[in-house]
C-alpha cells in the first residue's frame, strides 16, 4: 500500500519498545539487571533464569522469539514464576515493573522533533504498548515526550494487549477518528497485526528484533525508523 497522504491519515498510534525507542539498547541492559537481582547476583543462576525468557546473559543478547520482545510483564512474570515459589505473581510483577521504570531508554530518532512535526499537521498521536502503563508513562516522561500523546494504554490499563485491537480502538474513541484513517507503527508481528485487526495502515520499523522479512506480510509498508514516517506519509518539511 502507498500513503494515502496527509489528508486521508489523521491518528497515528506508536508502539513504545522497538519503535519510539530502540528495543536492544533499552531491553538488554533491563534485562542483565534484571536478572542479576533476582538471581541474588549469581551468574550461573542469572543465565539459567535468562533462558526461560529467551535471553542470553552472557552475551546479553535476546533470542528472536523471547517472551520479553512483544509479550506483556504478565507473561515473563509467568515464565519466571515456578523459579520463585516464595514470591507471588503480584509481588514478582512489582519487581518487574519497578526495574522497568529505570531502563536505560534510547530514542530510536529525536523523538521531540519527530513528534512536534506530526502534531504541527494536526495528527492525533498515541501509544499503545504491551508494557506496564507505569514504566509506560515514565519512559516517555524520562525523554520528555508524554505532553505530544493524546492517548497511552500499557497492557494493565484495561484495554487488552496486542495482538489483539483493544487499544488501538480505545484510541481512535478517545480522539474521535475512525481506524480506516489511522495508522500503527510497530517492530514486532503483534503491532502490526492489532493495526489490521482493527482496520488501521500499519508501517514496521526496523529498531526493533525482528527483520524485514518477518513484517512484510503484515506491513503496508517497512521503514528504517521512525524517522522515515512523515516522508511516507507525503508531509511537507516544516518552515525554518
Amino acid at each position: 500500500m502507498s500513503a494515502r497522504g496527509p489528508s486521508e491519515y489523521r491518528a497515528v498510534i506508536f508502539d513504545k519498545d522497538g519503535t519510539l525507542f530502540d528495543f536492544g539498547a533499552t531491553w538488554e541492559a533491563w534485562a542483565s539487571g534484571l536478572l542479576w537481582q533476582l538471581a541474588e547476583q549469581e551468574a550461573e543462576r542469572a543465565a539459567f533464569l535468562g533462558k526461560l525468557i529467551g535471553y542470553d546473559y552472557l552475551n546479553q543478547r535476546f533470542s528472536p522469539d523471547s517472551v520479553a520482545i512483544a509479550g506483556t510483564p504478565f507473561e515473563i512474570v509467568q515464565a519466571l514464576s515456578p523459579e520463585f515459589p516464595n514470591m507471588s505473581d503480584r509481588e514478582l510483577l512489582q519487581v518487574l515493573n519497578a526495574e522497568a521504570v529505570s531502563a536505560p531508554m534510547r530514542e530510536a530518532v529525536p523523538l521531540a522533533a519527530l513528534l512536534h512535526r506530526l502534531k504541527s499537521v494536526g495528527l492525533k498521536l498515541g501509544v499503545a504498548t504491551n508494557d506496564a502503563e507505569e514504566p509506560a508513562l515514565a519512559h516517555l516522561d524520562a525523554v520528555g515526550v508524554r505532553a505530544f500523546f493524546d492517548f497511552i494504554a500499557g497492557s494493565d490499563s484495561g484495554f487488552g494487549a496486542k495482538p489483539e485491537p483493544g487499544q488501538l480502538y480505545a484510541f481512535c474513541d478517545q480522539v474521535g477518528i475512525a481506524t480506516e484513517h489511522t495508522v500503527m507503527v510497530g517492530d514486532s508481528t503483534h503491532d502490526l497485526v492489532a493495526g489490521r485487526a482493527a482496520g488501521m495502515a500499519t508501517v514496521a520499523v526496523l529498531t526493533g528484533m525482528a527483520d524485514a522479512e518477518q513484517l512484510i506480510p503484515y506491513a503496508d509498508v517497512v521503514i528504517p525508523d521512525i524517522g522515515h514516517l512523515p516522508d511516507w506519509m507525503g508531509l511537507t518539511p516544516l518552515e525554518g
